[in-house]
């Protein structure tokens, strides 16, 4: 097999395993300045930018929304929003990610209906209850030991594959995954529509 052959076929490799990937922003972690990161990140073609920051008011977050919108746009990457849904109509995002206990209270019926939701779920009963309250799909970890989680066990491939398989849903994992090509095709042979990582995304150097 020639250089460029193998050259092109890791490249292939290298592009399809970001299209799985959700990158899930904490700008406290990042190596560079935060919209810098967003923006090396958004040039490796991930499946969604969903900026966390749980830490900001609405106003800050709306104002970091627009700006890393923005990016994702000029890379034509799709932008979700956390929690504040008022972030999401000012951004114009695609996606809104909610708690269950947020998606409770509100409800599928108040959301734009164009936005694709998303919900996150630590168990099967709270995957299933996502799915009859009109989430689109579901997060569900911690899959892997994470330093986000220290001192609690994490549920395993076991747990994931069990939610994937019962819930009609696309289900992403998240919690201790690393940019690491083995480890993310075996999250994916569990059933997973895609992997959800933080830790990994905000320390990716190019």
């Amino acid at each position: 097999m020639s250089m460029c052959r193998e050259e092109r076929m890791t490249a292939e490799l290298e592009k399809d395993l970001w299209s799985r990937i959700t990158v899930v922003t904490n700008r406290k972690l990042a190596v560079r300045p935060f919209l810098d990161q967003i923006e090396i990140l958004c040039q490796k073609g991930p499946e969604r930018i969903l900026l966390r920051e749980k830490d900001l008011n609405l106003p800050e977050y709306e104002k970091l929304a627009v700006e890393v919108k923005e990016i994702c746009d000029r890379y034509q990457v799709p932008f979700y929003c956390h929690t504040y849904r008022e972030a999401a109509v000012k951004a114009g995002t695609q996606g809104l990610q909610l708690p269950l206990s947020v998606l409770r209270e509100t409800g599928r019926g108040s959301l734009d209906k164009k936005w694709n939701l998303g919900c996150s779920v630590h168990s099967l009963e709270e995957a299933q209850e996502a799915e009859c309250l009109g989430a689109d799909y579901v997060i569900a970890g911690h899959i892997f030991a994470t330093d986000c989680k220290k001192g609690l066990p994490p549920r395993g491939l076991d747990f994931l594959e069990q939610i994937c398989r019962s819930v009609s849903l696309p289900v992403y994992a998240i919690g201790g995954i690393r940019l690491e090509q083995d480890q993310i095709k075996k999250t994916l042979a569990a059933g997973a529509r895609g992997v959800c990582i933080m830790s990994g995304a905000m320390k990716f150097q190019p």
